[in-house]
């Protein structure tokens, strides 16, 4: 399986190499390469030097016609509906017959509900507020100038992620909307559904005066398309890959483009001494259980020595009774009555992602046993504590290293959604530019912009 294919549990940071297989090559209203051949280093720059000419033209464009643009392309999903399921067909069956598991062939899936879905998603982008132009400070300096610092279009974005093709619709429209071109690469898993997709978006982007080539498809099907885009600096602004492991490391170290660092998510819930245990339970089993296969599932459940012998017992049952194997260490074995309830904890489960119903279990002697133990094994994404000690809150939301922190709420909020930003691109976990659920004002950069009535610098 390619690295753009890997969809599959991960162990969080495991580098890899970037990965053959991908969505082909299309521009603008629907030029598209067919399936299977390679794009020379020319090709994909040349796709890239067309989207940053579109990306010139979308920067200066008004609210009403990208959101004009955004609302054309919902109405031709619904329109050509039965051209993108054919499509979708064709990739759930190729993926079928090669073994792939359920969970991932559910992933690839589209149906009736889930391109309703990606429609109403380009709709809600189109209600929410246009971020550019937005001053994000100002003031007036003490020689009379005017100094404001505005949000603009970052330029041409490309998006490099895996098998779900709803994350076409979803990363073109959040480009779209923040006045970006969007240069797309999906994976092989899903180049059918891919391909219409692009040309849909295109051909209706066109038609409601977007310029050519605001939406493409990477040239290309195999890893040194991937290549080629990844070292395109000065013709792409930034990279953002979304998916595993694996594939995230390779763009970040493979890469001479700017890249937002997107959310490998070994994300930990500790149960403090003081803490309300049946809020703690339904924090833990919301935070694992709710969707095990998102970034923002926990991974890892640390419980204070003080509560463990009650605690401990209580949250192995009401996991198990949600289907979730707990991987103990021995402190959480010996608290267990039955061995079989729990299998033992290996080194590595304390490093895993897992994006499934498995979880971590240690037993710790104090918080700062705890924050110790995040820092070490989490990947900054996001850590929450169930406590009812208000030094003890503190503490760990100084001193833990993540994205977000939660105080007695499950991890499952750490969204664009559930933070009240509408559309995001995906969870940054890095420190610079972007950090946490990437909205709109993510996809954005600043200037200054200086307004004088004739002042000159003095002479040093």
């Amino acid at each position: 399986m390619s690295v753009i294919d890997q969809d599959s549990p991960r162990v969080a940071g495991r580098p890899s190499t970037p990965g053959s297989g991908a969505a082909s090559g299309a521009s603008g209203a629907g030029r598209a390469q067919p399936a299977g051949l390679s794009a020379t280093r020319d090709e994909v720059l040349e796709s890239a030097r067309r989207a940053k000419t579109a990306a010139a033209a979308v920067a200066v464009l008004p609210r009403s016609v990208k959101d004009a643009a955004l609302i054309a392309m919902a109405d031709a999903l619904l329109e050509r509906r039965t051209e993108i399921l054919a499509a979708n067909a064709i990739d759930v069956q190729a993926a079928q017959a090669a073994g792939t598991r359920d969970s991932l062939v559910d992933r690839l899936r589209l149906g009736d509900s889930r391109v309703e879905a990606m429609a109403q998603g380009l709709r809600d982008l189109a209600g929410l507020p246009d971020p550019v132009g937005t001053v994000v400070r100002g003031s007036v300096l003490p020689n009379g100038l005017q100094l404001s610092q505005v949000r603009v279009p970052m330029g041409v974005v490309a998006i490099i992620y895996e098998a779900r093709p709803n994350v076409t619709v979803d990363a073109a429209g959040i480009a779209l909307k923040a006045g970006n071109a969007a240069l797309l690469r999906g994976s092989a898993s899903a180049h059918e559904s891919n391909r219409v997709l692009v040309d849909i978006l295109a051909e209706a982007g066109v038609a409601a005066s977007l310029p050519v080539d605001a939406v493409q498809l990477v040239p290309g099907t195999d890893r040194e398309s991937v290549k080629h885009l990844m070292t395109a600096r000065g013709l792409v602004d930034v990279i953002i890959p979304r998916g595993g492991a694996g594939l995230i490391q390779a763009v970040v170290n493979g890469s001479t483009v700017p890249v937002i660092e997107t959310g490998v998510g070994n994300c930990h819930v500790y149960v403090d001494a003081s803490a309300d245990q049946a809020m703690a339970l339904a924090i833990l089993v919301n935070s694992k259980a709710r969707r095990p296969s998102v970034c923002n599932a926990a991974e890892t459940l640390l419980v204070h020595e003080a509560i463990a012998a009650d605690f401990v017992p209580a949250a192995v049952a009401a996991l198990r009774e949600a289907g979730v194997t707990v991987h103990a260490d021995p402190t959480v074995a010996g608290l267990v009555g039955d061995a079989n309830d729990v299998v033992p904890a290996t080194a590595e489960d304390f490093d895993t992602e897992y994006l499934s119903l498995d979880i971590a279990a240690a037993v710790v002697p104090d918080v700062a046993a705890a924050i110790a133990h995040i820092n070490e094994h989490g990947t900054g994404h996001t850590e929450a504590i169930v406590t009812s000690s208000i030094e003890a809150a503190r503490d760990f939301v100084a001193r833990v290293d993540a994205a977000a922190v939660m105080v007695n709420a499950s991890t499952a909020f750490t969204d664009g959604g559930e933070f009240g930003f509408g559309a995001e691109i995906g969870i940054s976990t890095q420190k610079l530019h972007a950090r946490g659920p990437m909205g709109l004002a993510e996809l954005t950069s600043t200037k200054y912009v200086v307004t004088g009535t004739g002042q000159v610098r003095a002479s040093s």
